[in-house]
């Protein structure tokens, strides 16, 4: 069954430059050629992850601006230097007692890192090095030039890695990298489950296929039976949980992103899914907008997260919202350091806003710990703590 999605020009949005048009052209191109491949059909997966990685074209594998006023999307470092000050003051207690390294997945513009950097230091936790794992020669570049010019004296604990190291101990952080996983798109009907892919007829096209046995199917068929369900599923955030488990030997693993447990994710009302696009502040359905210029991105179901973890033999260590986690952290006796009514205060305490009110970032976004060998859980879950509800 196919249903045509339209991509036609949106004149409310910021028009591409034509060398950007150029560089669209050339990655639509490449999955017209990956959906001939397939026999016509691609899985939503494939050309999420081509539209987000293929080497020099996908969003995060090209040089366009993302982060930021400039960019597509701000994220939390950027609103404030205390949330990595926050966060450092979690993982400097497990870099103490695992003694290794802090691993950054997907760093960004280099802020979060910057500010780890920056607050460890001050703490006398600097961990032995800081990793970061990139997929893009031009983020990766950008964050390097970032540390040079903020703390050449700490740039040379900072290595970059193109794959996870066979060996961890400390800590490895992510904010905002699971949602940026490629997710298959499930679709539950009257008629049966099926799989939602990608076709070409003179333009990017949906088209439904029977699910075969597996765990997608399985998933399927749980989800509620109300006319026409469908939703996201993310064997990759899973796998990419067993796959750190598989090689922390003693640490702590930290996640801060939007999403859901399964109960809140898979709810009847919730039959549209979670899948969108941000391009320029704005926020899309339309995943076929402009690849390569896009950013595509789903909610996480954080009990899929934690059943990773768990089954690979780590211990859940907490779940809350963003707000909850960095209230517990102390950051309002960070904002408290700062001299009240300068401009650098009142900019930070409209970042905390941001960050923490339940109708902002606060609820939305969670945090989620999971580890090895650690004996005390971080004090952000001190308080509403919603382990329970995985």
């Amino acid at each position: 069954m196919a249903d045509k999605t339209s991509t036609a020009a949106m004149t409310s949005l910021p028009i591409p430059a034509p060398e950007a048009l150029a560089h669209s052209g050339r990655l639509v191109e490449h999955l017209r050629a990956e959906i001939a491949s397939g026999g016509g059909w691609l899985p939503f997966a494939r050309y999420m992850e081509l539209a987000l990685y293929a080497p020099g074209l996908g969003y995060y594998a090209g040089g366009t601006a993302k982060l930021g006023a400039a960019g597509d999307f701000v994220t939390a470092p950027e609103m404030s230097p205390l949330f990595g000050r926050a966060l450092a003051r979690q993982v400097a207690g497990a870099l103490e007692s695992s003694g290794g390294d802090l691993l950054e997945l997907g760093a960004g513009s280099g802020r979060l890192a910057l500010d780890l950097l920056l607050e460890l230091e001050s703490l006398g936790r600097l961990p032995a090095r800081y990793l970061i794992l990139e997929v893009s020669p031009d983020l990766r570049a950008r964050q390097a030039a970032l540390l040079r010019e903020k703390a050449p004296h700490l740039s040379h604990r900072v290595s970059w890695l193109s794959a996870l190291p066979d060996e961890i101990s400390g800590v490895v952080l992510g904010n905002e990298v699971l949602d940026a996983l490629p997710v298959h798109l499930l679709h539950r009907t009257a008629a049966g489950v099926f799989e939602r892919g990608v076709i070409w007829d003179a333009g990017f096209s949906w088209e439904d296929r029977p699910l075969g046995a597996g765990p997608l199917r399985e998933l399927a068929l749980t989800l509620p039976e109300v006319g026409g369900y469908l939703t996201e599923a993310c064997p990759a955030a899973s796998a990419l949980i067993t796959s750190l488990a598989e090689r922390l030997r003693h640490g702590l693993l930290l996640f801060l992103d939007y999403g859901f447990p399964a109960s809140e994710f898979y709810h009847p009302q919730r039959h549209m899914g979670t899948l969108k696009v941000h391009y320029r502040h704005h926020s899309l359905d339309d995943p076929f907008y402009l690849p390569g210029l896009a950013d595509i991105t789903a909610h996480v179901d954080f009990s899929a997260v934690a059943k990773a973890g768990r089954d690979a033999g780590l211990d859940l260590l907490g779940y809350t919202s963003q707000g909850n986690f960095l209230l517990n952290a102390g950051l309002l006796d960070l904002l408290g350091e700062m001299q009240p009514g300068t401009l650098d205060y009142l900019r930070a305490a409209s970042a905390l806003q941001k960050l923490v009110q339940p109708s902002e970032m606060g609820e939305s976004f969670k945090a989620i710990a999971l580890g090895r060998g650690i004996e005390n859980a971080p004090t952000g879950f001190s308080r509403g703590d919603r382990g329970g509800a995985l």
